[in-house]
């Protein structure tokens, strides 16, 4: 009976020993960097997630899948468009960079799954191309509206995730330049040609009006620099006369001032000695109305009869004399 128990221990602790290695290896799994891990019960959805590193999952029971959370870059190819007009044209390829964000992606894996990028980036890069092209023509799809494709997709794209709340954050979406059929394609080589053509004959047109106002600015500068100079050596000749006339304007004041003080000089010294003349006169009339008096005068008259040898015979002659006297002595003499 002892024989028996030990014998189905060791049936029981072989296979597990055996087994227990395979079991270990086979939950073991790492989550890589950058993602996050999500696990599946029986086809159920666990709550919980892991980070980057080793975990252990029960082997044939938990499925476990990576689930990346930083910034990644889907690639949509080959994609048809047919315009208003009826063309048919190829996106061959459509870049589309975005990131799921980590506190959304276990709502986004369950409400979406894995292939979460197929319904959000795939599925409606090819539904937003094919409403692009259907309501604008092959000119606006191919040329006049592609530089804001890229922007129209992006804003489509992120308002239908947000809407959603798929927690897909659009980053960026670079659009290659369509395929279009070789005839039309022809047609706008040549026509891009011949805009080329007519942009470098206008840029040279451009060259050559600026060249032509670089060389009237050339001209103007030359003569206002001429005129300018001109204008100093003017001005320069203009001050040099005026100094010059200045300078003769006060020579000739001081000659004259010169003049004017010789004058002074001269008519103070006239005057002096017109004054000293005349002092002199007054002085000597004065001298004389005081010398020759009456009294002087008959002594002078009285001397010069006294003197005089000749003798004169006559009534009247001894008049002569009586004339000279005063008048008070014409009145007391009497003649014989």
């Amino acid at each position: 009976e002892i024989r028996d128990m030990n014998a189905l221990t060791l049936l029981l602790i072989v296979p597990a020993v055996i087994l227990f290695p395979f079991a270990f290896y086979g939950g073991l799994h790492h989550v890589e960097e950058g993602h996050i891990g999500v696990y599946w019960v029986g086809g159920a959805l666990q709550q919980s997630t892991t980070t980057p590193g080793f975990h252990w999952k029960i082997p044939f029971v938990t499925r476990f899948a990576n689930v990346q959370i930083t910034v990644q870059t889907d690639t949509v190819r080959n994609i048809p468009c047919g315009t208003s007009g009826g063309s048919v044209i190829y996106f061959d390829k459509i870049e589309v960079v975005n990131r799921l964000k980590p506190d959304k992606a276990h709502h986004t894996i369950k409400q979406y799954g894995i292939e979460y990028d197929k319904i959000w980036i795939f599925d409606k890069i090819h539904h937003e191309i094919n409403q692009f092209c259907s309501s604008h023509s092959l000119q606006e799809v191919y040329i006049d509206k592609f530089e804001s494709l890229d922007e129209a997709l992006a804003t489509a794209i992120q308002t239908s995730c947000d809407k959603w709340e798929t927690g897909i954050e659009i980053v960026a979406i670079r659009v290659t330049k369509p395929r279009i059929p070789e005839n039309v394609k022809k047609n706008y080589e040549e026509v891009e040609t011949s805009k080329t053509r007519l942009m470098v004959e206008m840029e040279k047109e451009k060259v050559a009006k600026k060249e032509e106002e670089i060389s009237r600015m050339r001209a103007i500068i030359q003569a206002q620099k001429e005129a300018d100079i001109a204008t100093i050596n003017a001005e320069q000749i203009s001050n040099i006369s005026k100094i010059n006339s200045h300078r003769e304007i006060m020579e000739k004041e001081a000659e004259k001032k010169k003049e004017d003080i010789q004058n002074q000089i001269y008519l103070s010294h006239q005057k002096a000695l017109t004054d000293a003349e005349y002092y002199m006169t007054t002085k000597q009339a004065e001298a004389n109305q005081k010398k020759f008096s009456e009294n002087y005068l008959r002594y002078v008259l009285y001397t010069s009869l006294a003197n005089n040898t000749k003798i004169f015979f006559g009534e009247k002659i001894p008049s002569i004399f009586i004339d000279l006297l005063p008048k008070e002595s014409k009145d007391s003499t009497t003649i014989p």
